[in-house]
Parts: C-alpha cells; structure tokens; sequence
C-alpha cells in the first residue's frame, strides 16, 4: 500500500467554499474496477482536508488488490477526525461502496455518523438553471472554466490499473493518481456552483425596486417592475433565464428580476356566488341583500363565472395566492394579479414575499422554460 500526500496553500476566497470547506470537512473519491463491491475492487481512496491555509491531498493506493483491506483501514483512520463528507455523487456510489467493502472485511466505520454534501446531488436541483448537456464532474469542470491536466476516464483507468498489477510502472501509477488527484481537487473548485441555488434559498439582500418603462420588440409600450438583490454568495458565471411573465439576470454579485406590470381592467370574483346577483348592464355582480331593490328584469342568479366586480389599475402577476386581493381576467384563469400600490414598493417584508414566490416558481420543473444566455 502507498499513501501519498501533497500539501498546497489554500487560497480560494469565494464565502460559500469557505464556509462549505471548513476544518472538520473531507473531500472524498474512489477509484474502483466496477460499479459492483461484491464483483469488484477499490484500489484508490482520495481525500482532501484544509487545516488553516493549506489543503491536503491524501491518496492510498492498492498496488495490488491484496492490500485493498489496507487502503480501507488507513482511511478509516483519516475519516475518523471529520464531521461532513464532502462527494460527488459519494451518496448515490462511493459511500455505499466503502461501507459493503467494511462490511466484508468485518471493519468499524462511523459512515452513519457523518453528514453530507453531494455535489452531484445538489447541482441537479439546478438544472432548470444551467441547462448543461450532462453533469457529471468534468462537464461542471468546463462550464466553470477549470482545466485539467488528467485526460482519462474512471472507466479507461481500469484497464491501466489492472495492467498495473502485473507490471508496475511510474507512467501508469501517474495516470491512475492524477486522475483521482484533480477529481479530489476540484470538487473544490467547483463548490462555488451551489451558490446559484442560495440565492434560491433566499440568500440575498434586496437593494432597490423601480418602475421603467420598456418598448417591446412587437412595437409595444409597457412598463415592468425591476427588483435587484445583493447576492449573499457570489456567484461564478452570469446566468439569465425567462419563465412566462418574469426575466431572471444573475450576475456575479447581484441578481435582477423584471416582471411586465399589467395596466388594464381585471376581475374581483367573490368566492360565494349563490349570494350574488349579477347585474348585466353593469356587468357586475352585487350581493343579494343589496339587489333586492334592484327589478327583476335587470337581475339574474350570479354563476361563479360572473360573481364578480371590475377594477381598473396596474397589477402583478403571481401563481400562487400570496398576496390578497387577488384579481383576474377570467374565471378559470391560473395566474391571478394583485395589485400594484406605493405600499407595496416600499415593504421590504411584500417585496421579499414576492421574490420568495418568483423563485420558487421559477425553479419548480415547468415545461415551457426559455433559456436566454450564459
């Protein structure tokens, strides 16, 4: 067994790597020569640890699948000094696969007692957002602008390891380190991905709220609201996105959203309709304790259709029912308005309530999400 190790300064400075990244985190990747631990072997265990400014790349390495039992072992032994296993895709494979290998060989392991973070896993909640071929490790790696040295696959490295075991050589030793080196290694360099979602998960401070005017493509004059928010995790690359009524900018430090403001008429429909006449030269609904004066000739038994009253204004779209009254244009219709009023632009408390609501409906699977650029 070989157990390498390489120390070199830590100097990434990004808030969300720092805080992710810390002393009591373990970066984790395996080398193995098949997906299955009963039919197969792990030769190579990668570790990344910080302690203060450095980081420390540990690597144990079976020179033969004899001393698999060893690498096994002497991590275990490294493993035991940390909280949070650091992964990517380690939940779905490499955890599982040390632990069945534990098992076989009647090992104590404190896997149960660790927490969590796979990358993998994360990203592919944002994949609304990145909208990336594929996303595994390197294709993150490329979106991100990280170059690697290593050219192999995990795949392609089998065959060189098991060449390995019946003649051993500095080249195929290489080959088989650097590649699960830089797979320890940039997951590091690639933490800075997960700071997309924050912003998601409400990690931002809004800066200001405004009413512009815009002049449409179709030739069309409107206005829209524009909110901007201070990222509180900045983020790697600037990403923009359209979802039906609302245009999502983020860029390094801060993210816009531009909703179109409807100027028109729209419809109150009252929830109780057996209670209402509708009116139907005025073309409005009145509750039957009041239209009882009214002739009857000039009245009819409201139908949840028509139960309703008529407000002229600017609105806002939302999806959900967050803020009240809610108008619309007809009955059935999904999306509801509310209106848009100085009370509103000036609440910090509305105006987060409603970026909460554009989020999250951004974020939620939908079909029809236009992406705009990267």
């Amino acid at each position: 067994m070989k157990h390498t190790q390489k120390k070199e300064l830590y100097i990434r400075q990004d808030a969300l790597t720092d805080q992710l990244f810390d002393e009591h985190s373990i970066f984790l990747d395996i080398e193995t020569t098949g997906f299955s631990p009963a039919s197969s072997y792990v030769y190579l265990i990668g570790c990344a640890v910080r302690s203060g400014k450095y980081i420390y790349a540990h690597q144990f390495f079976a020179e033969n699948t004899t001393e698999e039992q060893q690498i096994l072992s002497a991590f275990l032994e490294l493993l035991e000094t940390y909280d949070t296993i650091i992964s990517f895709n380690g939940v779905g494979f490499d955890v599982p696969y040390l632990k069945a290998k534990c098992d076989f060989y009647e090992l104590q392991e404190s896997f149960k007692e660790k927490t969590y973070l796979d990358i993998f896993k994360s990203v592919s909640d944002l994949k609304f957002l990145l909208r990336l071929p594929n996303y595994k490790q390197k294709t993150i790696e490329k979106f991100l602008g990280i170059g690697r040295d290593d050219t192999q696959t995990g795949g392609e490295l089998i065959n060189v390891y098991r060449e390995y075991i019946h003649h051993p050589s500095e080249e195929a030793e290489g080959l088989l380190h650097l590649h699960n080196y830089e797979d320890v290694i940039h997951m590091i360099d690639i933490l800075p991905i997960l700071s997309y979602m924050e912003i998601f998960n409400g990690q931002y401070t809004i800066l200001s709220t405004r009413i512009d005017s815009y002049h449409a493509f179709d030739g069309t004059d409107g206005q829209e609201l524009i909110i901007t928010m201070q990222n509180d995790f900045p983020v790697p690359k600037r990403i923009s996105l359209k979802q039906d009524s609302f245009y999502l900018m983020i860029s390094k430090a801060r993210t816009s959203i531009r909703v179109p403001v409807f100027d028109g008429e729209l419809h109150y429909f009252y929830p109780n309709y057996k209670d209402y006449y509708y009116l139907p030269e005025e073309d409005m609904a009145v509750h039957k304790s009041v239209a009882t004066y009214v002739d009857k000739d000039y009245r009819e038994n409201a139908h949840a259709s028509n139960c309703y009253t008529r407000k002229s204004g600017a609105f806002l779209p939302q999806y959900e029912s967050i803020m009240q009254p809610e108008f619309r244009e007809g009955y059935k219709d999904k999306i509801s308005y509310f209106e848009l009023t100085d009370d509103f632009c000036s609440s910090d408390i509305m105006i987060r309530r409603y970026i909460d609501h554009i989020l999250k409906y951004i974020s939620s699977p939908r079909k029809n999400q236009a992406f705009f650029s990267k």
